[in-house]
């Protein structure tokens, strides 16, 4: 399963586009669309057509997770897409641990898409960009395909 356009869309717009590194609110080097690893770091900067490419392997990497994570529950693409987006923002190992990856692997689809209303934090702060990240990403969970 891939993320469709809805998803990919989410993460484009709370992601924003940067071409040079920059400290995130959790003081980690990201370029791109969020970008993270050893190859970001202070002074980088890359092409729209190196940071849509960047974008597109991390994309892959998230989707191969979520679909692991998951495992035989039943699943719909706005579901998985929304899992993606949010996964590609915590990580896999907070999203592994998820209260609501828990209710939705459960089959209780409204508790996990409120439960995704609680990773609204970054550097311990509180931030309105995660709390409306996670209300897009919880309404497109929510949305009937």
């Amino acid at each position: 399963m891939k993320i469709n356009q809805a998803g990919l869309d989410i993460v484009k717009e709370f992601e924003g586009c940067k071409l040079t590194a920059y400290l995130c609110p959790a003081s980690v080097w990201t370029i791109g669309y969020g970008h993270t690893g050893a190859d970001v770091y202070r002074g980088l900067t890359i092409t729209q057509d190196r940071a849509d490419e960047l974008l597109a392997n991390d994309l892959s990497f998230f989707e191969k997770r979520v679909f692991q994570l998951v495992g035989s529950a039943p699943t719909n693409e706005n579901q998985f897409s929304a899992f993606v987006s949010l996964c590609y923002n915590i990580g896999p190992s907070a999203f592994s641990k998820s209260s609501a990856l828990r209710e939705h692997k459960a089959g209780n689809y409204k508790l996990a898409a409120s439960k995704m209303m609680l990773w609204n934090k970054a550097g311990g702060k509180v931030l309105a960009g995660l709390i409306r990240r996670r209300k897009a990403e919880s309404e497109l969970y929510a949305l009937p395909v």
